[in-house]
């Protein structure tokens, strides 16, 4: 019996219990697929490469293991680089495997070739490239492991078609599976034990320390240890869009989100004296345009992505390792419990306080719609188990200030690696298929939708029964809102889409689909939303066109906005 190359890659794949991927074919990869085929890996036909992509890290970021996509070559290939820079960016594991030309044509003006290869390896944490097909369960094993050890990265497997196409023995196949368990983190490793305690010293000392909780709480599975620190030494909790249900935001240490649009925490941090910065790069939209932590407050940082550590504000404790390995081991070097009953007491009534700020957006009775209502909504009638999929732009700026995760853990999934705009209908397809029995509800704009829609179809094909609410205000809106406030009333430009029914959309591609314009149908839909099904719901939900009103945390009519900066 023999194998080709490409039956010899799904044979690894199987070996690493991929139990679903996403892509589209060409001449190249035939073989891979006929291999999965035989095998019963499933496959999901997409209709971008982008968008499976993105459908194989939101399934990432479920379920721990790595997503699996693929691409023909040139175009197919190219198509992935936006979506491999979100994973790689935000430290998912994914392998895309990309068809390439026959070699001994190469370089030619083999049709759709291209340098493909010298275009992904900017957005991967390598390209493996296939040379040998006997090579291939070796380099398979590599890219899996590579893939989800240190910080989780994509790893391109570039397969030449004669490769691809080859026949092995048996005996040349060795096929062999890595004995690692490949589900992030594959393997651990904690923070030097002096470091460990000069961390616990300076914690201890702090009368008001603070956690700054990043995505590598999740990637690390270390929300469990996370809120056990906190609860022992009451120490509250801020987080970033991918740190979102490090603790549960109705958590009485919870301070929501800290950085460009915060709820209480940018006060919090700037009156701490110790900040414990874990799994977070520290980038711009946490650090408020990196003045945040500010100068002379004591920091650790860490992290498992040992150039992250003050790269741009020194770290006081440096601590390389494992976020959950390190957070117990902080917890067990803090032997005393900690008590601080006026600062806790604090941080409850600034929450109390904002919440009740709120009540104006949470409650809303406006027509168009306000987004805050919606986020109300969510908040009272989206399950417990529930999964949130925000959009890169507006979804996952008002759903990352003004929605509650209720439990700590993966509830909540942004495209913010690279914030592109496009993520919330496939993100919300991968998530389905990641967990089947939990109900999963995705926003995106009218914009995100519009870049997505095609594979609208994909989904109602694999069955995938999620939801999805498109902020409908016929605008690329936040593109409308900086112009606003930059440039004033009706100073825009290239920044409004069509007046569209996109529960029409839905309809057509033959899924469900609901138009609400009156803010009191909400809670009927959303809790239609997370009831069982078998294809996608899209509900349509008409919101403002005022552009002065279309930011979460601030009103473009009277913000000022300072000369050569970003205002929000």
């Amino acid at each position: 019996m023999s194998l080709s190359g490409g039956r010899l890659i799904a044979e690894m794949l199987k070996l690493q219990n991929t139990q679903v991927m996403f892509g589209m074919g060409g001449f190249q990869l035939l073989p891979l697929y006929e291999g999965v085929r035989q095998l019963g890996v499933r496959h999901i036909l997409i209709n971008d490469e982008r968008t499976g992509a993105f459908a194989a890290d939101a399934y990432a970021r479920i379920t721990g293991q790595p997503g699996v996509c693929d691409a023909t070559l040139g175009p197919g290939a190219t198509n992935l680089t936006t979506a491999l820079a979100e994973s790689f960016n935000a430290g998912v594991p994914l392998i895309a495997i990309t068809g390439d030309a026959h070699r001994d044509f190469a370089g030619r003006n083999m049709t759709q070739e291209t340098t493909q290869t010298q275009i992904l390896r900017s957005v991967a944490k390598d390209v493996v490239r296939i040379e040998n097909a006997k090579r291939i369960p070796e380099l398979m094993r590599y890219a899996f492991s590579l893939a989800c050890t240190g910080r989780p990265g994509p790893v391109v497997v570039d397969v030449p078609e004669d490769v691809s196409h080859a026949e092995l023995t048996e005996e040349e196949a060795a096929l062999t599976g890595n004995p690692a368990p490949f589900k992030t983190p594959a393997f651990r490793c904690r923070p030097a034990a002096a470091d460990i305690e000069r961390a616990a010293e300076l914690l201890a000392s702090a009368k008001r320390p603070v956690i700054l909780a990043g995505g590598g709480i999740h990637i690390s599975q270390a929300c469990d240890a996370l809120q056990s620190l906190a609860e022992s030494h009451d120490i509250p909790v801020a987080h970033t869009l991918s740190g979102k249900g490090a603790i549960a935001c109705t958590h009485p240490l919870s301070l929501g989100l800290f950085g460009r649009y915060d709820r209480i925490a940018n006060d919090f941090i700037a009156k701490s004296d110790g900040v414990l910065v874990v799994g977070c790069k520290l980038g711009e939209i946490a650090t408020k345009r990196y003045s945040l932590p500010g100068p002379g407050i004591p920091m650790i940082h860490l992290d498992i992505e040992p150039v992250e550590i003050g790269r741009w504000r020194p770290a006081d404790v440096a601590l390389f390792g494992d976020a959950r390995c390190g957070l117990e081991d902080i917890y067990d070097a803090l032997d005393k419990k900690s008590i601080r009953k006026e600062y806790l007491a604090e941080v409850v009534a600034e929450h109390k306080k904002w919440r009740t700020d709120a009540q104006d957006r949470y409650q809303s009775s406006e027509r168009p719609i306000n987004v805050g209502r919606i986020m109300g909504e969510l908040n009272a009638h989206w399950p417990e188990d529930g999964i949130l999929v925000a959009d890169g732009g507006f979804a996952s700026h008002w759903t990352g200030l003004l929605y509650d995760t209720k439990r700590n853990g993966r509830g909540f999934v942004a495209g913010r690696g690279m914030a592109s705009i496009g993520y919330g209908l496939p993100g919300s397809l991968g998530c389905k298929l990641a967990a089947p029995d939990r109900p999963v509800i995705g926003l995106t704009g009218d914009g995100g939708f519009n870049m997505a829609v095609g594979d609208l179809e994909t989904a109602r094909r694999a069955s995938a029964g999620f939801a999805l609410i498109v902020i409908n205000n016929a605008a690329s809106g936040y593109v409308k809102a900086l112009q606003h406030a930059v440039y004033g009333e009706g100073n825009y430009q290239s920044s409004d889409l069509s007046e569209l029914d996109y529960a029409d959309v839905a309809k057509a591609y033959g899924c469900d689909g609901i138009r609400v314009e009156d803010p009191s149908e909400l809670a009927a839909a959303i809790k239609l939303a997370a009831k069982p099904r078998d294809i996608p719901l899209v509900i349509d939900v008409v919101v403002t066109r005022d552009p002065g009103k279309m930011l979460p945390a601030a009103d473009s009519r009277t913000l000022t906005v300072e000369k050569g900066d970003r205002p929000v």
